[in-house]
């Protein structure tokens, strides 16, 4: 420190630079917009008029979509054991084939998507997820770490693959279907995603081992076919958000006119009874949003009329009641005493 005439002065002190001054105390050159009433009912009146006809055309495209739902897991049981489904559907001894009638209320154009849909059903649980070997669907054999698959992870002695409790609890109901005399072929290919095909299932690993314990889940796997190939398996372990979900069956690439009647053919195997779970058979059309959901239409029109009618009542008000503050010279940042100001 040195001492001159009483004033001290730091040796080694930066004066901060104009810029860093004036940023720490908030006086950089900014964009400061003035809300006025004209802009806020101007911006509020454009969102709606943006939002209002998305909505209606998301609407429309939603409602062109035809779907035809049909819950059929209590249909499919027989009178006598009605009063004792889960004794029916694990009993082995029993075919389980079942026959319903779908008419198509109207025209149907290829491709028309497969779903089966189930209610009730926690895939989402977090043991449940857990139980599997992503490394092991990848290189088979190779990789021996499964021991989040457990209790599915080692039969008789010998390694499971794929191992855990999703694959073991894979579904297994079948359908065919025809349209009087015709058989209506059923396409399951590309029913997957790519990227799960391509990067999450082994094309050199096949199933080895599965279901062949003293509990059975769900269905079984061809050995002789990789899991690249397996797509069945593939949408299956593509966990669910919800308790109730759809996942892809397959695909039907013919048209189905008004007033057709299919029959559909079906082997009831899949245990939800044990759980009071739901099962239905879902046909449907697809549009460019995808399949039948009024939610995001309803959204659009729901945030617009909302806007829409914001902007009617602040114009409302500012006509009742002008305000003189609408002048931009009589905000703080304008007046000539600011640059005097310290924050």
């Amino acid at each position: 420190m040195d001492v001159d005439g009483g004033s001290t002065s730091a040796v080694g002190t930066e004066v901060p630079s104009n810029a860093i001054y004036l940023f720490k105390q908030q006086r950089l050159p900014a964009c400061r917009p003035v809300l006025t009433p004209a802009w806020v009912v101007t911006t509020f009146f454009l969102v709606g008029a943006i939002f209002i006809p998305v909505g209606l055309f998301s609407l429309h495209a939603s409602q062109n979509v035809v779907e035809i739902v049909n819950r059929y897991d209590a249909e499919c049981i027989p009178g006598s054991f009605k009063s004792n489904k889960v004794a029916y559907i694990k009993d082995s001894s029993i075919t389980k084939n079942c026959t319903l009638f779908l008419k198509v209320p109207k025209p149907m154009k290829a491709p028309i998507n497969i779903y089966y849909q189930l209610d009730n059903y926690y895939q989402n649980h977090r043991r449940y997820i857990k139980s599997k070997g992503d490394q092991q669907l990848l290189h088979g054999l190779k990789y021996n770490h499964t021991s989040s698959c457990k209790p599915e992870d080692v039969s008789n002695g010998l390694p499971v693959v794929p191992c855990g409790l999703i694959a073991w609890s894979l579904f297994n109901d079948t359908y065919s279907f025809s349209r009087g005399t015709d058989e209506l072929k059923v396409n399951k290919k590309n029913i997957a995603w790519k990227s799960d095909r391509d990067h999450k299932f082994g094309k050199d690993v096949y199933p080895f081992n599965f279901q062949n314990g003293t509990l059975i889940g769900g269905g079984k796997l061809d050995p002789n076919i990789p899991l690249s190939d397996q797509e069945d398996l593939i949408v299956w372990m593509r966990i669910a958000a919800l308790p109730s979900f759809r996942k892809l069956y397959g695909r039907i690439e013919e048209d189905l006119d008004v007033d057709d009647v299919i029959v559909v053919k079906v082997s009831n195997n899949y245990n939800t009874y044990s759980f009071g779970g739901k099962k239905k058979l879902v046909l449907s059309t697809s549009s460019w949003l995808g399949g039948k959901n009024d939610f995001l239409g309803m959204a659009y029109l729901s945030v617009g009329t909302s806007a829409i009618f914001i902007s009617l009542v602040f114009l409302l008000l500012h006509v009742k009641n002008p305000s003189p503050y609408e002048d931009a010279n009589y905000l703080p940042w304008n007046w000539k005493g600011l640059s005097s100001w310290r924050w």
